[in-house]
C-alpha cells in the first residue's frame, strides 16, 4: 500500500495492517513466542535462542515495538521487553469480529 493511500482508510485499519505486517516475518513471530514463553527478557536472552545476529534481532524487536506489539522498559544498561496486551487486544477484537459473523452468517461461501 502506497504511502498516499494509507490516508484513505480508518486510523484502526492502518493500525492493524502495521500489526499484521510486523507479525509477517518468521523471526517476529519466534520472538513473540519466545516472550510468551519467557514473559519477559532482554534482547541478549532472545539472541541466544535465535539463529540471528544481535543487530537484525534488535532491529526485528524495534518493529515489533513501533507496531505496539511489544513494550520495553529499561532495566540497568538493557531493555526488557514483553508482550504489549493493549495491541493484541486490538488484533484479537479484530478477529473476534470476523469469527462471530461467520457464526452469525453461517452462510456458504463460493
Amino acid at each position: 500500500m502506497g504511502a498516499t493511500k494509507s490516508d484513505k482508510f480508518t486510523d484502526e485499519q492502518n493500525e492493524l495492517a502495521t500489526m499484521a505486517k510486523a507479525l509477517g516475518h518468521p523471526a517476529r513471530i519466534a520472538i513473540m513466542a519466545y516472550l510468551l514463553k519467557a514473559d519477559s527478557c532482554i534482547c541478549g536472552d532472545i539472541v541466544g535462542e535465535l539463529p540471528l545476529a544481535q543487530p537484525t534481532v534488535s532491529q526485528h524487536l524495534k518493529e515489533l515495538k513501533n507496531a505496539g506489539l511489544i513494550k520495553g522498559s529499561i532495566s540497568g544498561t538493557a531493555i526488557c521487553y514483553c508482550i504489549d496486551e493493549n495491541g493484541f487486544g486490538k488484533i484479537k477484537s479484530f478477529f473476534d469480529t470476523i469469527h462471530n459473523t461467520l457464526q452469525e452468517k453461517k452462510k456458504q461461501c463460493c
